[in-house]
This record gives C-alpha cells, sequence and structure tokens, in this order.
C-alpha cells in the first residue's frame, strides 16, 4: 500500500518518516505534501490507500482536503493528526468516517497502531465496493443482453433493470451500439473488462454519455453508449479510438460501431446494424474501426466469381505448375474480396476451403508430403481472424507447394506413403510403427529398415521431429496455450512433451515462444 503524510510542519513529516518500521507495516511507498493544496495533487497523481494528515493548515485545512478526496478516493482512509484538541474539527473528522484521531506529540505504537487500523478498514472498504460493482455490473450485463433483442418482448424486464441500477432509459434516450470482436479472451493476463468498463465510464462522462456492456460467445464484447443528447459524429469518433487503442494492447480486433438510434424501442436496431457491420469487418484488416460511413466510399467490386468455377480453375494451374498463374489468379481472388462488404463471410471461407483441398489434391498427385489433414485445414480457416489472414495462409501454402516441386527429387511412393500418413495422423498418440506398416502393406521391421536406408533416419525419429517442428509452429502463435500445443502434437503428458521439446530445441517450451514471438 501507499502512505501519504501531508503536514505544514517538514520536522513533523521527516519524524515520522525515519521512525516507523514501513515495510513491516505493509507500505511499500511514503509519499509527503506540504499542505492542503499539495496534498490533493499528489494524492490524485499517485492515489495513496492511506492518507496521514494534519488537521490545521494553510491554504487549505485537512478537512476541506480529505471531503474533495473522497469523491475520487472514496476507499482511502485518513488519519488525523493535530495539536488541538478542537471538538469541531474532531466531530468533521468522524463526520468524514476517520478511522483514528491522533493528538501530538502522539507515541510511536499509537501510530503504529493507527495505520494497521486503517489498513484492515481499507481492506474491508474495497471489498465491500467490490461486491456492490460486481453487482451492479451484472445487472448492467443483463440489461444490455435484453437491448440486442427487440424491445416489444422484453419491455417490463428493461424497465425493472433500469430502475435496479437507478438509470434514465426512454423514448428521449440516445443509443449507439459499438460491437468489439477480439482474440483477448484467449490470453490469461488480460485485466478484467469490468475496470476497462469504468475507465471508458470515466472517458464518456464529460460528454454526459454512459455505457454497459455485455461479453458474447468469449470473442465478442458489447457496448451501448447511451445519453439523453444526440451524440456528435468526433465523439462517437473519440469512443471508438478509445476503444481501439484500448484493444490493440492486447491482441487483434474489429469495431464495428453500430448507427445511433433515438428512442428505447429502437435500441435493438443500433445492435443489428452493427452485427451487420461486423459482418463486413471480415474482409478488412485486422485492428479495424468500422461504420457506415466509412463503407460509404468503398466501390463495390462487380464480379460473379460464384458463378465461375475458382476450385477447379486452380486445380488446373496447380496440375499445369504453374507459378505465375497461380500468382496472378490469387491476386484476383484478393482483389475481389479485399474490402468488399457485398459478400459474407461463410460463402468466402467455403470457397477457401475447396481451394486448400485442391492444393492437398495437387501435393499427392506430385507425391509430396502434406502439412496435415482435412480436419486441420477447417481448423486454419477458423483460426484465421480477418479475410486478409486467410487469403495469406493460402498465399503461402501455394508457394511451399511451387517451392516443394521445384526441389524435390522423386521421392520413393513408399516412403510419400509413409510420409503422408505420418502428416495426417501425426496428433495421434497411439500412432505406432505398427500403424504405418499396416497402411502401406508391409511387415514392421521391413518397414523400419526400408525408411532408414531410404532417408538415413529411423521412423521414431521422423515422426517426433515432425511433432517438434509442428510444436514451433503452434508455439509462435500466443493464442494456443502451450498445454493444448502438447496434445495436438501427440502428446498427453504435458510434462513428457516438455522434456522431449528441450531435448530436441534446446529450449523449453515457454522459452522458445519468448525467444520467437513479438
Amino acid at each position: 500500500m501507499k502512505l501519504l503524510i501531508v503536514d505544514d510542519e517538514e520536522l513533523t513529516r521527516t519524524g515520522v518518516i525515519s521512525s516507523l518500521d514501513w515495510s513491516s507495516l505493509g507500505i511499500d511507498e511514503v509519499i509527503q505534501a506540504d499542505d492542503g493544496v499539495h496534498g490533493l495533487e499528489t494524492a490524485k497523481l499517485y492515489k495513496p490507500e492511506i492518507i496521514l494528515c494534519d488537521v490545521r493548515m494553510p491554504r487549505m485545512d485537512g478537512i476541506t482536503m480529505l471531503e474533495r478526496l473522497e469523491k475520487f478516493l472514496p476507499d482511502s482512509v485518513a488519519i488525523f493528526m493535530s495539536g488541538y484538541s478542537d471538538k469541531e474539527y474532531l466531530k468533521a473528522a468522524i463526520k468524514l468516517k476517520a478511522v483514528n484521531y491522533i493528538e501530538k506529540p502522539f507515541s510511536l505504537s499509537e501510530m503504529e497502531d493507527a495505520i494497521r487500523e486503517a489498513k484492515e478498514l481499507y481492506q474491508q472498504k474495497v471489498h465491500s465496493r467490490r461486491g456492490e460493482t460486481l453487482h451492479s455490473m451484472e445487472t448492467a450485463s443483463r440489461l444490455a443482453l435484453q437491448l440486442t433483442l427487440p424491445y416489444v418482448t422484453n419491455n417490463q424486464t428493461i424497465a425493472d433493470l433500469t430502475s435496479e441500477l437507478g438509470i434514465t432509459m426512454n423514448n428521449n434516450t440516445y443509443f449507439t451500439a459499438f460491437i468489439v470482436k477480439t482474440d483477448l479472451f484467449l490470453d490469461a493476463n488480460v485485466p478484467s473488462m469490468a475496470d476497462f468498463c469504468q475507465d471508458f465510464l470515466d472517458f464518456l462522462a464529460p460528454f454526459r454519455t454512459k455505457c454497459i456492456y455485455l461479453e458474447k460467445k468469449m470473442q465478442y464484447l458489447v457496448y451501448f453508449l447511451f445519453s439523453q443528447e444526440a451524440p456528435s459524429s468526433h465523439q462517437i469518433h473519440a469512443a471508438g479510438e478509445f476503444l481501439c487503442n484500448h484493444f490493440e494492447k492486447y491482441g487483434r480486433y474489429t469495431i464495428a460501431v453500430g448507427d445511433t438510434v433515438y428512442g428505447l424501442p429502437k435500441a435493438y436496431q443500433t445492435y443489428t446494424s452493427a452485427v451487420i457491420l461486423l459482418q463486413s469487418g471480415y474482409f478488412f484488416p485486422e485492428n479495424s474501426l468500422l461504420t457506415s460511413e466509412s463503407l460509404e466510399n468503398i466501390p463495390n467490386v462487380q464480379t460473379n466469381v460464384f458463378a465461375d468455377t475458382p476450385a477447379g480453375s486452380f486445380a488446373d494451374i496447380l496440375s499445369r505448375q504453374d507459378a505465375d498463374g497461380a500468382n496472378k489468379f490469387l491476386g484476383t481472388l484478393y482483389q475481389t474480396f479485399f474490402k468488399n462488404h457485398r459478400f459474407l463471410q461463410n460463402p468466402v471461407k467455403d470457397l477457401y476451403y475447396k481451394l486448400f483441398l485442391c492444393l492437398e489434391d495437387a501435393r499427392h498427385q506430385q507425391k509430396i508430403a502434406g502439412s496435415g489433414n482435412v480436419e486441420s485445414i477447417a481448423e486454419t480457416i477458423d483460426d484465421c481472424f480477418t479475410f486478409p489472414e486467410l487469403h495469406q495462409t493460402l498465399v503461402d501454402k501455394t508457394s511451399e507447394f511451387f517451392r516443394k516441386t521445384e526441389t524435390s527429387s522423386q521421392e520413393n511412393p513408399t516412403i510419400f506413403l509413409i510420409k503422408d500418413y505420418i502428416s495426417q495422423n501425426y496428433m495421434h498418440e497411439t500412432l505406432s510403427v505398427k500403424d504405418i506398416s499396416e497402411h502401406v502393406f508391409l511387415s514392421t521391421s521391413y518397414v523400419c529398415t526400408f525408411f532408414k536406408s531410404e532417408t538415413g533416419q529411423t521412423l521414431n525419429q521422423y515422426l517426433t521431429e515432425y511433432r517438434m517442428e509442428k510444436a514451433k509452429q503452434l508455439l509462435k502463435d500466443a493464442r494456443f496455450k502451450i498445454s493444448d500445443i502438447s496434445s495436438r502434437v501427440g502428446y498427453s503428458d504435458g510434462n513428457y512433451f516438455g522434456k522431449s521439446f528441450k531435448k530436441y530445441s534446446g529450449f523449453s517450451p515457454s522459452e522458445y515462444r519468448e525467444r520467437n514471438t513479438q
């Protein structure tokens, strides 16, 4: 905790600071000020939990200072000091709920007891306030959920919740919904959203605007801004920028701003307009702030891409090993969808799924060992936060395909089948040499001997290396927990995975992640 000493007598301040063992009292930092005005400024800057304050000081007395401090540091606890037995000051101190009133000259034991008592009272106040805040936030979240539904179905529920919260929402209220799509919930170190909401409320206060929010499906945050005055476009943009500045600290996001509506019955409409806008947000770069106005100046690319057969065209290009044709095809595809709000996510994802399958088929035709199976393709698509990320993944896979067709010598068909089988089953802990030998219709002993003579590695060495390289790729992505990566590469025992990874790479999984993530 931090303790602020406010006293106009320097000798008193230095005497108290030098005489007490602060660490034993649980005080980590002691700050000082020489009068009430400086005390007020210092308290705003450092936010001390305990304030040791003289009663009578020039410019601003201790009582006045504490009355003003209570507005923004309501949980701080005061201990008053005075050389005067003034009953009026004592009454004022009691009214301010000061934990103690110490008369000068005081003993060190008396001071220590007062500080310990102040610590206990502070912790009680914080615990009580957190309970009240949590209940209030839960109620506000229930209200925000009701605003995402048509008003005619829940008007009485909304009336009950607004009454409980003591806020005004009626036919004269303006509403604007902000929806944040984010992957920050995958990070356990992200601060509480309730704490951030309070910061957001403080930011909105000068605009005479309030906010309630709702967490949905572990990836979406819905904020309803409301006020009795029509918000200006500047205010809406400022609120959006505030959200952007917060979420960019923790991960990727897309923010969609709904159209401002007038009247409680229409609150649902600002939410639905933000939902529609967020669908378009998929086709924009990550960390974008989207409004309906921001899309007006973006021309629609007229195309009948779904009427054609792009997957067939791509398959033909790959079969001819036409790298230039593939680059041209992918470039046209990107221009078609990037920032094009005429399309919906799912049809585009389905198209890209077919294109990834084309790559898998071409890989088989060229006898190039692959990097996954059909399930991993679907997982790859789901893991892409935006269309640009999805497209870049396809570009990288295509480049890898052409690179391998140029550099790889004609591999023995049996070795190809073995490697391909491993690439599609490495995530299964039970994968064994027996499974592999049965897949290629050879005996276990012959497969081991044949693989070693053709590649210079044993089958187990190759399998372990393959799993470790996959683990390296996953560790570079902070969204995946190390425990999840272990199971993803075929290890149910996280400790064994950690030892195997360190033996292979020289680093523990956490050390490798720290060295290879930005």
